[in-house]
């Protein structure tokens, strides 16, 4: 049949491909970088290994023949050979055993130095220790033979011994660790002025001080030598002079030093003060003359520092000054009085240059009377001045806008006297009086209107007080004269009215042995 015939081939093929004995398994992959199995089995007889544990094959697993071994370059063969394995393993297990087994064998210990000989043995290394006390500050050093060269103290305290050494004194830390960078090092004097230098003075004044507490003779003269050749201020100066007053023993060392400040051949300052009052009294220049006056004030000043415990000034040095001063003064009026009528009030007819120095004279005059009323010896002056009847004459021979200029002078007076700065007599007082009392009356006006610093109500008390003091009959008169010059001028004259009623309770009201 057909169809029976069409099938039958197909069923027969079926049937063979079922009756073909399976394939076995694959064996696994194992990577392997080993020897080929014969040299393997060679070396493996050469070493005699340890005979090997059998491993256990699976029995489901046989081992192709090693004609179907794939060898391709570049590709890893899985291992087929049994016999290849057990030799590899047995070579590891070789190996492995004989590093386990067998280690090498272990170095000797080295042998121990040999000891030192007693001579070389290092004895402790001295230290010394210098101890700022005021600070509480201590520094440390190792270089004691150094410090033990450099400083007398140091030398003569520890000896060839480290230790301690204190410093007294009241010096910064800088200044104590710079006196001792000093003495460990070698510096020349250039380099050791650089050194000063960075510090400033009153560094290089806390390294002297450290310096003589120590007897550093180099630090000394280095900064001896850096000091000598700066300035100092007030303050610097004063340590400066006590230190060299302490320590005596350097007195020749400081003899540069003690130039600047101790003179070599004395001289009084009075001396020098009247040189240089005679100076500003001939100068020039008005403004240099004002600044100078002021500067020798102060230096005569009571409270001044400058003049202390020096002697009085020379009064008669003084007075011829004085005295010079009023005989230019009466020259240049009796010039000016020959130029210009009494009525004549322009300052053009008398002429600026005799009028600048009549200025000039009258500031030196009543500079030079107050130098002598601070110092109280200005009463001779009193008397001088009264005595000057050539002035006083000239007021009606010349013009007020230069004869009120000698009315500053009898201000001043006034003024020191009623202020009880002047101890004249009475018959000198009222010798003053009878001579600048009137011109006072007649100038204060010019007064009011140029004072140039002048108080003229310290000038009115002051011409009363000063007038209360003379006996109440010269009192009389010269209260009897200011009231009629007061009636006429009303406040061109000082106004006296308090003192008058002084004098009118004394005289009338309050009388010695009268009943109240």
């Amino acid at each position: 049949m057909p169809t029976t015939t069409s099938a039958s081939p197909a069923a027969a093929a079926h049937r063979r491909r079922s009756r073909r004995k399976a394939p076995p398994p694959r064996q696994p992959w194992c990577c392997s970088f080993g020897l080929d199995p014969s040299t393997a089995a060679a070396a493996a007889a050469n070493r005699s290994p340890l005979p090997a544990p059998p491993r256990a094959k699976p029995s489901h697993q046989l081992a192709p023949p090693l004609s179907r071994r794939i060898r391709s370059p570049g590709r890893v063969s899985p291992i087929d050979d049994p016999s290849f394995a057990a030799t590899a393993g047995s070579c590891v297990s070789a190996r492995l055993s004989s590093v386990t087994e067998c280690p090498p064998p272990a170095l000797p210990p080295p042998p121990p130095p040999p000891p030192p000989p007693a001579a070389a043995v290092e004895k402790p290394r001295a230290t010394l220790r210098l101890r700022l006390v005021e600070k509480g500050v201590v520094l440390e050093v190792d270089e004691v033979e150094r410090v033990r060269r450099e400083s007398k103290v140091v030398r003569k305290v520890l000896g060839g011994r480290g230790g301690e050494v204190a410093v007294e004194g009241k010096v910064e830390v800088e200044s104590f660790r710079e006196a001792v960078e000093m003495m460990l090092e070698d510096e020349d004097e250039t380099a050791a002025m650089r050194r000063l230098a960075r510090g400033g003075v009153a560094r290089a004044i806390g390294v002297l001080e450290v310096s003589l507490s120590l007897l550093f003779d180099r630090g000394v003269n280095n900064c001896l030598m850096y000091l000598e050749a700066v300035p100092w201020n007030e303050s610097e100066e004063d340590i400066i002079k006590q230190l060299l007053s302490q320590h005596s023993s350097y007195e020749a060392a400081f003899r540069n030093l003690l130039a600047r400040l101790q003179p070599q051949r004395p001289t009084s300052s009075a001396e020098l003060v009247v040189e240089l009052v005679d100076s500003i009294t001939k100068g020039t220049n008005n403004n240099a003359r004002k600044e100078l006056r002021n500067l020798v004030n102060g230096i005569l000043s009571k409270s001044s520092v400058y003049i202390k415990g020096d002697k009085e000034l020379d009064k008669r040095s003084i007075y011829c000054i004085c005295h010079s001063c009023l005989n230019s003064l009466v020259g240049l009026f009796e010039e000016s009085s020959d130029l210009v009528h009494a009525d004549e009030r322009s300052i053009s007819s008398v002429g600026k240059g005799p009028l600048e120095r009549i200025y000039k004279l009258v500031e030196d005059i009543n500079w030079l009377l107050q130098i002598l009323i601070d110092r109280q010896m200005g009463e001779e002056f009193v008397d001088v001045w009264a005595n000057k009847k050539t002035l006083s004459s000239m007021q009606e021979r010349v013009s007020p806008m230069i004869r009120h200029e000698l009315s500053r002078i009898s201000a001043t007076i006034f003024i020191a006297m009623g202020s009880g700065k002047l101890h004249c007599t009475g018959d000198k007082r009222f010798s003053f009086f009878q001579a600048w009392f009137r011109p006072m009356l007649v100038d204060f006006g010019w007064l009011r209107r140029y004072p140039k610093g002048l108080n003229v109500t310290t000038l009115e008390e002051g011409i009363g007080q000063a007038l209360l003091t003379l006996t109440l009959a010269q009192q009389q008169v010269l209260f009897m004269e200011w009231f009629e010059a007061f009636s006429g001028q009303g406040r061109e004259c000082p106004n006296l009215m308090r003192a008058f009623q002084v004098w009118w309770r004394r005289s009338f009201v309050r009388s010695l042995g009268s009943s109240s």
